[in-house]
């Protein structure tokens, strides 16, 4: 089986000696002469923080890409979900819904909070949430007082949903957001992976009553460290605008606050690193999908693996390329992947599930067979974009 893996990966992406590397690496940012240039501006112009033009220009062209009636940047994604949770009332004790096939961002968030993550099961189509499985469930545990949806066995209140899209995929978006408007729970899409991916023609991120996006250094395109929060709702972007700035009154020279903010905002010198990589988004997303057919192809046939391919009605940016195994099996998966990195080819596992950890264990769940299923069959391959720009 490692025989064939690593026959696989050199066929799709050529031996790591070609690319003049000791080791190819996961997914690698993409910096050019552009990137350079921009933020050099940046610092000859001395608006390295959050006072400038370059946020706004991010921000704006983001709005744009996306078609987001509007977008606030932020430090980074985990921000991004934790002040999108209080915007939305999230408190002290409340529940709140997502996958545990999951970074671990959205439970710090909700924790960050108060609240408890309660965990939902996936689907092996998309990865993502179960919608018929999710509305089984929600019917067998809710209550509702006062048109807020309660669970019947904790007595605590069910005050938002973090669906993520995983590793740049779609999930089933609409369903969800049908079964979660008929509970009324409000929903958060967690489309951190997920810039230059489209479900039904329609960004993702946009779906929801927010949407957050992350643009640390190993995502499509980078700000070095970065967020953005997505939404179509005006007073939900002037507040949040307005505690990830501290929840400053806007003065010219007074320093006066009339909430607990969140010094959360986007620097200047992100942001203009961040403007000269959108540019670019187009290209990365065509790179990476060239790679997943690389991939494919070398793949296809095989008695042990299949690539992960991007759900129907959604066209993917394909972070992350999936590998599959067919059987599931943590210690087929983990020496697989030892192998692998000793050869110099760095693939890892996906997360260990949020129910699995010591300090989350106690929370709610649902069954969760297929999210344990996946965890010992998903391996993640390199996926920088430059690897579909060589021949072998």
């Amino acid at each position: 089986m490692e025989k064939e893996l690593l026959n696989n990966i050199v066929k799709s992406i050529g031996n790591f000696n070609s690319h003049k590397k000791s080791e190819v690496y996961l997914h690698e940012p993409n910096i050019d002469k552009d990137d350079w240039n921009s933020v050099k501006k940046c610092l000859e112009r001395n608006f390295v923080s959050t006072v400038g033009n370059y946020v706004n220009e991010f921000e704006d062209k983001l709005r744009k890409y996306t078609k987001s009636k509007y977008v606030v940047a932020i430090v980074n994604g985990t921000s991004a979900i934790h002040v999108s949770l209080k915007v939305l009332g999230v408190r002290f004790n409340d529940e709140v819904l997502m996958p545990s096939l999951n970074f671990v961002a959205s439970a710090n968030a909700a924790n960050y909070c108060g609240a408890i993550p309660h965990f939902v099961e996936v689907e092996k189509e998309t990865m993502s949430v179960d919608p018929k499985k999710l509305k089984e469930y929600l019917k067998k545990i809710i209550s509702f007082r006062k048109g807020h949806a309660y669970n019947k066995k904790t007595k605590r209140r069910i005050s938002c949903f973090i669906l993520l899209h995983l590793f740049g995929h779609s999930s089933k978006t609409d369903s969800i957001k049908k079964i979660l408007f008929e509970f009324n729970i409000p929903m958060i899409e967690d489309a951190a992976e997920a810039l230059g991916s489209f479900y039904k023609k329609k960004h993702l991120g946009t779906f929801g009553t927010i949407g957050v996006l992350s643009f640390n250094g190993n995502k499509i395109i980078t700000t070095g460290s970065g967020g953005a929060i997505l939404t179509n709702n005006k007073s939900i972007a002037k507040k949040l605008k307005f505690l990830t700035t501290t929840a400053k009154i806007p003065h010219k020279w007074r320093y006066e606050y009339s909430d607990i903010g969140f010094n959360y905002r986007l620097a200047g010198i992100n942001a203009a690193l961040g403007c000269s990589q959108l540019k670019k988004l187009k290209n990365y997303v065509k790179l990476k999908r060239k790679l997943f057919y690389i991939y494919l192809k070398n793949f296809v046939g095989s008695k042990n693996f299949e690539i992960f391919k991007e759900p129907k009605f959604s066209k993917s940016n394909y972070w992350l390329q999936t590998l599959l195994l067919k059987k599931s099996s943590l210690k087929n998966r983990d020496k697989l992947i030892k192998i692998m990195n000793k050869k110099g080819f760095s693939v890892r596992p996906v997360w260990k599930p949020l129910h699995k950890l010591k300090h989350l264990k106690s929370c709610p769940k649902m069954n969760l067979n297929i999210t344990e299923d996946l965890e010992g069959r998903i391996i993640n391959l390199p996926s920088s974009a430059y690897l579909a720009k060589h021949k072998f």
